[in-house]
């Protein structure tokens, strides 16, 4: 697992950004792995040096014996040679000051052999030891198009022209997938960089995502990865992409629900690696997309966009059913389409005939659409209005010219200070004036409706979380000496998994309201509590052993009477005996029956690198039926605790559903953030833990069960 800081831009930019690479392998062969490179190398605007003992020359250039006979220290090193020749020549590569090493050999970690794995860690010792950078091996290499570093024996075609503003770096834990997504810029996607890392022995995504945000010619950074051995690297990505004013746009492979499996708890269950992940990537300000295909082109819109002026989103089509598609995927994805103002509406009448439609989305008409001045004027109406800060453009029918419309919107887009965005709509994906397209800095072409519409939502998603890094975090609600007692109690309890009494006990101190109750070892002890605490009373086992106490059928309800005490009593030592052969069962709690309300599940499972994954939702036995939740790392505030709950399918249950009363939003709200900072605070010594469920009523809410599992060994 690694430790080490993110390496800089500063410090990878000899690597990554070279005035002279040298080709370890060099060969006359062009159809090899460092022949390929080598012809991809012809377009490098610095120096290239060949380095083979077998050739003096190759393809009419010298070729020197080694690296130390070259007149000067490459930055680049690129080794392509066999596996058991790699390592001293990264030896001598350390001794020569060399800036950074690019091994393609494979057969190194990768293969699970402990000798290949040892070998590949000499490497890296080799490299730490010196400060030189190594990238690989398994690496199928990198692109720098600023300067023309094509280090890869990918083929890559050559790239003529200045970069625009809105060029964006890729980066790719599967090489293949790099390249492949690369080759969007056949149909005018531009790029700064692509990267890959191979078996990121030393530089991983995260370093090469931070070398991005520090490139001032890349306006946007697509990344593609599966997962790290230490999670919050990606997170410590993010922040210096946020530093840096750089969106980062996320597509994760590799979502399954494995790191669940072993979950006690509801939450647990619904608490596993990937929503971890995304929850954090989200809360670190990363726009995530839920397919490949969406990858490049929402980082190309996030590369062109401003900011937004306002949420709201104009569609503006020569097609009524372009139109209505759109609006379509709009309400889908809760982009707002507010209607014009009358000095907008005003100008739309005036050129839209009246089989048209002068609104939202507006249907200009062909007739309208094909007369170049009315198109202006109304594109101009539309971006003038101030409850537009984007406007949308389908393109039904390419060819005849019509992509001039996207070059008017574009110009429009940039005279107003908003964005423009192209609905590519023909299935002639790579029809005339696709490239041209492409190529305007504040138009996002989308070859796809419901991709668009995602990437405007992550865009007002993304402007909320700028505006939510200004407000100052609230002062805590719990003390130190509070957290240090909890800890100390859960340090201190019999079995990792506490009891019921014995984790009310920890919540509470956390001011979480919880029932009372008594632990009764025999049934005139649980008859004498029931009198006590007045009947209905409750009746539930107290064991460690059973943690889940519903499906052992070791509750009773709605206990009315000394003899059902006794009655149930007897039931649910019975059946505890029958579910567990554990000793483990200290006796039976009596509780007070709290009043039916509205059920909430809160609770978190703690990822070693993330924190705390916090879960909110209906709670009972809706909670696996329903599936009605919201999460976020631990710990939140009372303000972010109640914007989760208002996040809730169900959250007119708690407002009060058709006429009933509602609950105490605000406390219900304070409680989740008490117990939001118990689980940041705890994070170290517990596992997970579950809330489940609090019983809310107008008058009360209140812990009926509660469950904390500790970390192993802590």
């Amino acid at each position: 697992m690694s430790t080490r800081d993110l390496y800089t831009h500063a410090q990878l930019r000899r690597l990554f950004h070279p005035r002279t690479i040298a080709v370890v392998g060099a060969t006359p062969n062009a159809r090899s792995f460092a022949g390929r490179a080598m012809t991809n190398l012809q377009q490098f605007d610095g120096n290239v040096l060949l380095v083979n003992p077998r050739y003096p020359e190759v393809n009419g250039q010298v070729c020197y014996p080694s690296l130390s006979a070259l007149p000067e220290a490459p930055d680049c090193v690129l080794i392509a040679t066999a596996r058991e020749t790699v390592e001293p020549i990264v030896r001598e590569c350390a001794g020569l000051g060399v800036g950074g090493v690019v091994l393609f050999a494979s057969g190194y970690a990768e293969t699970g052999n402990p000798e290949q794995i040892a070998e590949q860690a000499r490497l890296v010792a080799i490299a730490r030891e010196s400060g030189m950078l190594l990238l690989g091996p398994n690496s199928i290499g990198y692109a720098n198009y600023i300067n023309h570093a094509l280090v890869s024996f990918t083929p890559l075609p050559a790239r003529g022209g200045e970069l625009p503003a809105h060029a964006i770096g890729l980066v790719s834990q599967s090489g293949a997938l790099a390249f492949a997504l690369e080759q969007a810029a056949n149909h005018g996607t531009a790029f700064s960089h692509v990267f890959s890392c191979g078996n990121a022995c030393d530089i991983d995504v995260t370093d090469q995502i931070a070398y991005l945000a520090g490139d001032p010619s890349c306006a946007a950074i697509a990344c593609v990865f599966e997962g790290l051995s230490d999670a919050s690297r990606i997170i410590r990505a993010a922040q210096v992409c946020a530093e840096a004013g750089k969106p980062l746009v996320v597509y994760k492979m590799a979502r399954g629900t494995a790191g669940a499996a072993a979950a006690m708890s509801h939450t647990g269950s619904m608490a596993g690696s990937d929503r971890a992940y995304s929850t954090a990537l989200r809360e670190a300000g990363v726009v995530q997309v839920d397919t490949i295909e969406q990858l490049v082109p929402t980082t190309v819109f996030f590369a062109k966009a401003p900011r937004p002026t306002t949420s709201g989103v104009a569609i503006v089509s020569g097609s009524g059913g372009a139109g209505i598609v759109a609006a379509d995927e709009a309400e889908r994805f809760n982009v707002p389409l507010p209607q014009p103002c009358d000095a907008t509406r005003a100008v739309l009448e005036s050129h839209i005939p009246d089989f048209g439609a002068a609104r939202n989305p507006c249907d200009l008409t062909a007739q309208a659409a094909n007369n170049f001045d009315s198109f202006i004027q109304c594109g101009d109406a539309v971006f003038a209005d101030p409850a537009y800060g984007a406007a949308v453009v389908p393109l039904v029918v390419t060819g005849d010219g019509n992509g001039r419309r996207f070059q008017v919107f574009n110009d429009l887009a940039v005279k107003h200070g908003k964005m423009a965005c192209g609905l590519w709509m023909s299935n002639w994906m790579e029809g005339p004036e696709a490239v041209e397209s492409e190529a305007l800095p504040r138009l996002a072409l989308f070859r796809s409706v419901s991709h668009c519409f995602a990437a405007l939502a992550a865009w007002q998603a993304r402007e909320q979380w700028l505006l939510s890094r200004a407000t100052p975090k609230p002062p805590r609600l719990t003390h130190a000496s509070v957290a240090a007692e909890a800890r100390a109690r859960i340090v201190a309890a019999p079995a990792d998994t506490l009891t019921e009494r014995e984790a009310k006990d920890v919540l509470a101190m956390y001011g979480v309201p919880v029932v009372g109750e008594s632990l009764a070892t025999s049934e005139q002890d649980a008859v004498r509590a029931a009198d006590a605490c007045g009947y209905p009373v409750v009746l539930k086992v107290e064991s460690p052993a059973i943690p889940h106490k519903s499906e052992a059928g070791v509750i009773r309800l709605g206990v009315n009477s000394a003899q059902e005490v006794a009655v149930a009593y007897r039931e649910v030592m019975a059946n505890a005996r029958k579910v567990t052969a554990d000793d483990r069962i200290n006796g039976v709690l009596v509780q007070s029956q709290v009043p039916t309300g509205i059920e909430i599940l809160v609770g978190a499972r703690v990822d070693p690198h993330l924190g705390a994954l916090l879960v909110v939702g209906l709670g009972g036995v809706m909670v696996e039926l329903m599936q009605d939740t919201v999460a976020t790392i631990a710990p939140c505030s009372a303000q972010q605790a109640r914007a989760m709950l208002e996040q809730l399918r169900g959250v007119a249950l708690l407002k009060g559903f058709r006429g009933a009363a509602g609950v105490d939003m605000d406390l219900l709200a304070e409680i989740v953030a008490s117990l939001s900072e118990f689980a940041a605070d705890q994070r170290d010594v517990i596992a997970e833990f579950d809330v489940n469920p609090l019983i809310c009523t107008p008058d009360r809410i209140v812990a009926v069960d509660a469950l904390i599992e500790r970390r192993v060994g802590a």
